[in-house]
């Protein structure tokens, strides 16, 4: 990997619905801290940028609105009421570990134009010089699009081809993408190293997950950006304890993306 501004390795980190809540109804404070501890014991060597899904889910905690809760501009609202839960959750649990938060909001439209490209490069390079770390989530009140299609994998890999990291670690809850034939089999054998995104895209099953709205086709899109860039993207299943330092240590079954070179 090769270093960023401070010397250390730029990581972001996509944190799905589906890992945050640990595949219930509610966010768990038990990730958000197990993320916040993994985090604090590699920042000699790492720093990260957090894209985190979540918004929807803990608002669903406080309010029940007048409707089915499948309409888009409901699950705008949803966002809108959520996203402050949320971001206090990251800003409680990372504060007791030591750590300093701040939220960014955007839009694919921001990430279109050159001005607003080079001012999200700013602030963020900003925050991480001193120490922020950047917990960024699409606007929803404005942008639909990860919330009908992408539980923001596109919106991460984006991000980070903007923002020159060394990795992307897509959390979900799966230990990676499993070849088709031991999905047919119950075996669920992981696919660990692959650099043809087509061979993967003919091992995938299109199944989504309970909260989340990703599934792997949308990793799959976001690690074929990452790859272009030549940015190595990791899919790891993000519900186990300590899931980042044990893949890092290989000590996990997970999948590489790997560059060509």
């Amino acid at each position: 990997m090769a270093m960023g501004r401070s010397g250390k390795k730029r990581v972001l980190l996509k944190i799905g619905t589906n890992t945050l809540t640990k595949e219930t109804n509610q966010i768990s404070r038990g990730k958000v801290e197990d993320i916040g501890r993994q985090i604090s014991l590699l920042s000699k060597d790492y720093e990260f940028i957090i894209v985190s899904s979540g918004a929807i889910a803990v608002a669903k905690q406080f309010v029940k609105l007048e409707s089915s809760g499948k309409e888009i501009t409901v699950k705008q609202a949803l966002a809108a009421i959520g996203q402050p839960h949320l971001m206090r959750i990251f800003q409680e649990n990372f504060r007791e570990l030591g750590l300093l938060t701040s939220q960014c909001l955007l839009s694919y439209a921001d990430l279109k134009g050159e001005k607003s490209k080079e001012n999200i490069v700013n602030t963020i390079n900003v925050l991480l010089d001193n120490n922020y770390i950047p917990i960024i989530n699409e606007n929803d009140t404005v942008a639909t699009d990860e919330i009908q299609f992408g539980d923001n994998d596109k919106l991460a890999a984006l991000t980070a081809a903007l923002l020159k990291a060394d990795l992307v670690i897509i959390a979900t809850n799966t230990n990676g993408i499993y070849t088709k034939q031991s999905m047919e089999t119950h075996l669920k054998k992981t696919i660990k190293e692959v650099t043809d995104i087509d061979d993967l895209r003919r091992e995938i099953s299109t199944g989504m997950s309970s909260q989340g709205t990703g599934g792997m086709q949308s990793k799959i899109e976001a690690a074929e950006i990452l790859k272009k860039e030549k940015i190595e993207t990791w899919i790891v299943n993000g519900i186990q304890d300590n899931f980042i330092i044990n893949a890092m240590n290989q000590q996990v079954n997970f999948t590489k993306i790997l560059n060509d070179q």
